[in-house]
């Protein structure tokens, strides 16, 4: 099955974790909380984890999230944990790994099993989707 959605960003709250031991690198690893509201077939919020060795200037840099979804898939109501990730050298989006954790879905998403897809499209919109089986 397949499941389209659109999301916004709501929160984007850098923390003040920091790697131990703390090991100097060109690209310096950052953490930050968020939260996302979904529209469409995916309906509903993600608290999410994010990590990324980014760097502003250049537009360079990997990211690494997990995510912990509430809401509803293709109508099904319940939650559970995906995680992402991408790497860009500025302009391109390469490296891309998305999974849906296994044995993390429960109510009518217990057993939820899949992969997904992230993307932007020019006017800026953030969209997503989700392969998966029940």
């Amino acid at each position: 099955m397949r499941a389209d959605g659109t999301f916004t960003v709501k929160s984007f709250v850098p923390t003040s974790v920091t790697p131990e031991p703390e090991i100097e690198t060109a690209l310096p690893v950052g953490i930050a909380r968020m939260e996302k509201a979904f529209a469409g077939e995916i309906e509903g919020r993600a608290a999410t984890l994010f990590t990324a060795a980014f760097d502003q200037a250049s537009g360079a840099g990997t990211y690494v999230a997990m995510e912990s979804f509430e809401g509803s898939v293709g109508g099904r109501r319940g939650a559970f944990n995906f995680v992402h990730s991408a790497s860009t050298s500025g302009s391109d989006r390469t490296g891309e790994y998305f999974t849906i954790v296994a044995a993390s879905g429960t109510g009518e998403l217990a057993g939820i099993t899949g992969t997904g897809g992230l993307g932007v499209d020019d006017d800026g919109t953030h969209r997503i989707w989700f392969e998966y089986d029940l």
